[in-house]
């Protein structure tokens, strides 16, 4: 069988297998290793399996998804994120849909400290949702809120699709750590206002919380301490070129275990179940990692990434058109597929095309990161769906996905505003040693 066409039928299969419900890890792993078989022989698929699970779950480059992992879950088991989200309900609270732009608020905090939207939406979730249930929010307002809110988990640094990203393409993690900070910003702003909108149009969905008086709003600040230290513990020591990546994700997880003992809010038991959760949560990253390397030793031999990037670079077509051809398949893409899983299958393929029209990698990155962010909260796949809806037993996912589905305009028009600004992701890395 034609190579290019074996390549064609495992991207059918795995796409098929990915419907049923098989976690992505698997499925990837398991349609390389049969194409790889298939392709060469048994002998080399089964040292390809070997080689590839163990040189991923013996990265040092990798050490830090864990680390970043770990440093969250003793954030939300110290409370912290509590403690953050009791700080930007005093600010905010007061104005129309104040609570669910405290959410907002509260998530781009815990992302400043956790790295994972999946991680970030189920603690917000846990926090935040009994909060709007009690002040009689739309179930619908709240749960997306949340989804949406939650996605900031991969683009605030630190962020596990940009240290992933980081070792694919050999750019600077910290730099890339850094670029997310101002887009970030602006799409936690553009998601406020679409809250601030929705409740200005139809009030019933967000009632008005009591205004704080500023005595009541400073001393709330205290609440932000520890994420504030933690982020510029991280963040200072990677912008200042103290320590590496691998170096802070320690170093975090280090710092947010002093601060719990200090303020003398984590267990014993909470101490165990953030080492479990973290432990899951890292295992099921690198099983995704381990098998999109496997399909993509697999997609190589088929030469499909190379035809398909030769293709693309020569479209009749100016750089910003086949940037937006890209942007488009990422939009599609990350629609059905886990957005670490759509980021190592596609950038073996577009990396080459994007750097040679001469666009910046670090901004890129942003960009595809941006574009992925909107697959975890439309259908089917909206992981971060999933996941509130995990929490939110009583509300219909169909309710969620609706509750979500506004906040996508944010992440359009943020998109559309770094296209032409580039400087808005650049200007930080710029300044780094």
């Amino acid at each position: 069988m034609d190579p290019t066409t074996l390549g064609l039928i495992g991207i059918v299969v795995l796409i098929v297998l990915l419907f049923s419900r098989m976690p992505v890890g698997f499925v990837m792993a398991l349609v390389g290793f049969v194409g790889f078989s298939y392709m060469v022989n048994l002998e080399a698929g089964l040292s390809l399996l070997a080689k590839d699970i163990f040189a991923i779950f013996g990265s040092y480059s990798l050490t830090v998804v864990p680390l970043f992992i770990f440093m969250g879950q003793v954030a939300f088991h110290a409370g912290i994120s509590r403690r953050l989200y009791d700080t930007a309900y005093t600010f905010f609270g007061h104005y129309p849909g104040g609570l669910a732009m405290a959410t907002v608020g509260a998530c781009a905090g815990f992302a400043a400290i956790c790295g994972s939207t999946n991680a970030s939406a189920a603690t917000m979730a846990t926090v935040a949702l009994p909060e709007m249930k009690r002040f009689r929010y739309d179930s619908r307002l709240a749960t997306g809120t949340v989804a949406a809110g939650g996605s900031l988990g991969i683009l605030i640094p630190p962020s596990v699709i940009f240290i992933i990203y980081g070792i694919m393409t050999e750019q600077s993690i910290g730099k890339l750590f850094i670029a997310g900070i101002i887009p970030g910003l602006i799409l936690a702003g553009l998601f406020c206002l679409t809250i601030y909108i929705w409740a200005k149009v139809n009030p019933g969905v967000a009632p008005r919380g009591s205004r704080a008086a500023w005595k009541e709003r400073l001393r709330s600040l205290s609440g932000v301490a520890e994420t504030l230290t933690l982020f510029m513990l991280v963040m200072g020591g990677l912008f200042a070129g103290f320590f590496t990546p691998t170096e802070a994700g320690a170093v975090g997880a280090g710092g947010a275990i002093v601060l719990a003992i200090l303020r003398r809010r984590l267990s014993w038991q909470g101490f165990i179940q953030a080492m479990l959760e973290s432990t899951r949560i890292s295992c099921m990253v690198l099983l995704i990692v381990a098998g999109a390397t496997i399909f993509g030793h697999f997609l190589a031999i088929t030469r499909i990434p190379y035809a398909l990037a030769k293709w693309v670079a020569e479209l009749p077509l100016p750089h910003w058109a086949i940037m937006a051809v890209i942007i488009g398949v990422y939009l599609i893409g990350g629609c059905f597929l886990d957005a670490l899983a759509l980021i190592l299958l596609t950038i073996p393929i577009f990396y080459p095309v994007v750097t040679s029209m001469g666009y910046d990698p670090i901004w890129f990155g942003v960009i595809i990161v941006l574009v992925t962010q909107m697959g975890v909260i439309t259908p089917p796949v909206g992981v971060n769906v999933y996941v509130v809806s995990g929490v939110a037993k009583e509300v219909p996912l169909e309710e969620i996905f609706k509750g979500a589905l506004p906040f996508l305009a944010a992440l359009i028009a943020t998109s559309l505003i770094l296209i032409p600004f580039p400087k808005l992701a650049l200007f930080l890395p710029s300044l780094m040693r």
